[in-house]
């Protein structure tokens, strides 16, 4: 039989290859997205030790038609998406006063309208079956803003919304929307562990219950 699909967009050494991890061990075949794959080759090394069906591909968040081309590619080598995460963001501060407009519109492409738009990419597909997730990586910036980290705090909020009407779209058509809003810094054996967190994105498309999981 046929393994199902996850792709980690925006993946690395953090949440990406936990949540990699975490799909590949339920028997899930994992894509693993991100624009360095000399990055990404450890990782996928690391996941295929461990018995997981791990593949790179090359795509920058920050522009559609590198992501079009990448999805494309997975769709000619492994089928259809069953399960898409979205997981790429830009982290760097800023106060709002030393923003520009070019600097919003910049980060919001990566972690806003990019997620939406791999959304669009398996969406079709998922919508013909009946079946399918997509799941996006949110903070707790959006519940609490901060001013110093501006862009990310407006847009985890704007990833959240699409998430919640994502859901009230789609999942008449089958297909399941959910956001992980982490609390806190992800860190290694502290209590926001990329390895703990992953296991609530396999919890979420298990479940297909709630939209969000808050991860505080």
């Amino acid at each position: 039989m046929e393994k199902k699909l996850a792709v980690v967009v925006g993946a690395g050494k953090g949440m990406g290859v936990n949540i990699a991890k975490v799909f590949g061990m339920h028997d899930f075949k994992v894509a693993m997205l991100a624009r360095n794959l000399d990055k990404l080759a450890p990782l996928a090394e690391e996941l295929n030790t461990q018995g997981i069906e791990a593949y790179t591909y090359a795509a920058d968040a920050a522009s559609t038609d590198s992501l079009s081309t990448a999805f494309q590619k997975i769709r000619q080598e492994h089928g259809s998406v069953d399960v898409l995460i979205y997981n790429a963001a830009i982290l760097t501060a800023g106060f709002p006063s030393k923003l520009t407009s070019a600097d919003l519109m910049e980060h919001y492409q990566v972690d806003v309208a990019s997620a939406l738009h791999t959304a669009k990419l398996v969406l079709p597909d998922q919508i013909a079956r009946g079946s399918g997730a997509i799941i996006f990586t949110g903070g707790g910036l959006a519940l609490y803003p901060m001013a110093e980290y501006t862009c990310i705090s407006m847009d985890k909020a704007a990833l959240r919304a699409l998430a919640f009407a994502l859901s009230q779209e789609v999942k008449e058509q089958g297909v399941y929307v959910g956001v992980v809003t982490i609390m806190g810094s992800i860190a290694p054996n502290t209590h926001y562990d990329p390895a703990d967190i992953a296991e609530k994105y396999w919890e979420l498309y298990e479940k297909q219950e709630d939209v969000e999981y808050v991860f505080k």
